[in-house]
């Protein structure tokens, strides 16, 4: 004898609801820019900064960088204080654009 079951069927993730942000609005070139380095400090930022500050300065005249270290750790124990105070230190240094390395 066999009993019968029924079984729901949920799918995990949960319904797909897209939220529509606008992008911003690109910068046809860097020259001349002020760009902000983010990092969460996990995967080599120090050494690849560096090699972006490099290549881009070839490329885009008068690109200027300002530092991860001028910023702190944006994943980790002072993550909630360090992403608070972002939008007013991007304007503190008139940030143009940002690169934001996360690697895991």
């Amino acid at each position: 004898m066999t009993d019968s079951f029924k079984y729901d069927v949920v799918w995990p993730r949960g319904k797909r609801i897209d939220v529509g942000g606008k992008l911003a609005k690109r910068h046809k070139s860097l020259e001349g820019k002020v760009v902000a380095e983010l990092w969460d400090w996990i995967f080599k930022g120090d050494v690849l900064f560096d090699v972006f500050e490099q290549e881009l300065a070839k490329k885009y005249p008068g690109i200027k960088f300002v530092s991860w270290r001028e910023f702190g750790e944006i994943h980790g124990a002072n993550e909630a204080e360090v992403l608070k105070a972002l939008p007013e230190k991007l304007k503190q240094f008139n940030v143009d654009a940002v690169i934001c390395g996360v690697g895991c």
